[in-house]
């Protein structure tokens, strides 16, 4: 087989491989890490806009096992599994379910997504929108996983300021069983959380959440802030009470948030260690070790392809990620759910293509050439 690609633009690109990145003996032992996970669509169903989801659990289930022996942690039913774009609110209980099940089985770790999705898009009440997130986080709890408090669009529709937000959130610490992780996205992933935690200024929005968690510390284990601001990330995580962990989802500058500094670190939940899951732990186990220079070496090449996956609209990234899992061998097709795979460019795709064999991680070049050329094809770029 041939390892050279035709990409847009008339390059002939040869592809070199993967790096062959050993497994971990376990999980990180100095940092705390998930990697937010896709699902699978089944190729042969009506995985069009606005069908109802139609997963394939064997390979979704298998990505995390994938996952798992890297010892990653998996955060499921996220926005990287399609959460809000194509994955409905039955298909994401099942998914809770069944990826917490797999969990146990094998000793994973596992935490996962606690939303409002069951509601109508738009605003309602905030006890409809309180009685909604208290549903999912009974079920998330179940099944045996680590509840994350999403961010809801309907309460983002209908909440008038900070105040609404602490009484939804104070009533969901008050009963929750377990510490639970909240979680901070930013308009960038999602247009409609724009002014979360009842302000458009960011300054004022971070008050809200320090004292949300100062009022709930002992059921608060961290937080997970994907705002894409180094500095802001790093200004809320040395303002945070004792033992609450500051979960960074910046994919643009993950190596030295988790890296940290004399003040502390942030430990991982991100949408990206889902593509560079055996750099990621190669790593985190440098890291563990004191070895900061084959930290920083194994990370660097990721990142421009981190901030490429991530580029804006950085809301179709999940594009990129189920491209990679393709061209990497975890599923056998570049299907998404409600169509999705149309969300990225060939251009854009074929600069991920370069970016992740710079980086190692397509292991078969062979077969992720001969995956590309026939994406390419389709896409008008002859081979």
């Amino acid at each position: 087989m041939s390892a050279t690609v035709h990409l847009p633009g008339g390059e002939a690109y040869r592809l070199r491989g993967g790096r062959g990145f050993p497994r971990p003996a376990g999980p990180s032992t100095s940092r705390t890490a998930y990697a937010a996970a896709h699902v699978v669509a089944d190729p042969g169903a009506e995985n069009v806009p606005g069908a109802p989801a139609a997963v394939d659990w064997d390979r979704t289930l298998a990505f995390r096992h994938h996952l798992w022996s890297y010892g990653l942690g998996v955060a499921e039913a996220m926005d990287t599994a399609q959460r809000g774009m194509g994955l409905d609110h039955a298909a994401c209980r099942e998914l809770i379910r069944r990826s917490a099940a797999e969990a146990r089985a094998v000793g994973g770790r596992i935490v996962a997504g606690v939303a409002t999705d069951q509601l109508p898009p738009g605003p309602t009440s905030l006890t409809l929108i309180a009685d909604a997130y208290t549903e999912q986080l009974a079920a998330v709890t179940a099944a045996g996983a680590r509840p994350v408090l999403m961010c809801s669009r309907q309460l983002a529709a209908t909440a008038t300021d900070a105040d609404d937000y602490l009484r939804v959130y104070d009533r969901l610490l008050t009963a929750a069983d377990q510490p639970v992780v909240l979680h901070w996205l930013g308009d960038m992933f999602d247009p409609a959380l724009a002014g979360y935690w009842g302000s458009t200024d960011l300054d004022e929005a971070t008050e809200t959440v320090l004292h949300l968690i100062k009022d709930h510390q002992r059921r608060v284990d961290g937080i997970k802030v994907s705002l894409l601001d180094a500095e802001r990330e790093v200004d809320l995580r040395r303002r945070l009470p004792e033992g609450v962990r500051l979960y960074t989802g910046d994919d643009f500058h993950y190596p030295e948030l988790i890296r940290g500094d004399a003040q502390g670190h942030s430990d991982a939940l991100l949408g990206v260690f889902a593509a560079i899951a055996p750099a990621a732990a190669t790593a985190l186990a440098a890291l563990d070790a004191g070895d900061l220079v084959t930290y920083d070496e194994v990370f660097a090449p990721t990142l421009p392809l981190a901030r490429h996956l991530f580029a804006t609209p950085t809301w179709h990234y999940k594009t990129g990620i189920v491209f990679l899992a393709w061209l990497a061998g975890h599923q056998d097709h570049f299907t998404m759910l409600a169509g999705q795979q149309a969300g990225r460019s060939p251009a854009h795709l074929a600069r991920l293509l370069v970016l992740a064999d710079a980086a190692g991680l397509l292991p078969d070049a062979d077969l992720a050439a001969a995956r590309a050329r026939a994406y390419f094809t389709v896409a008008g770029v002859a081979q």
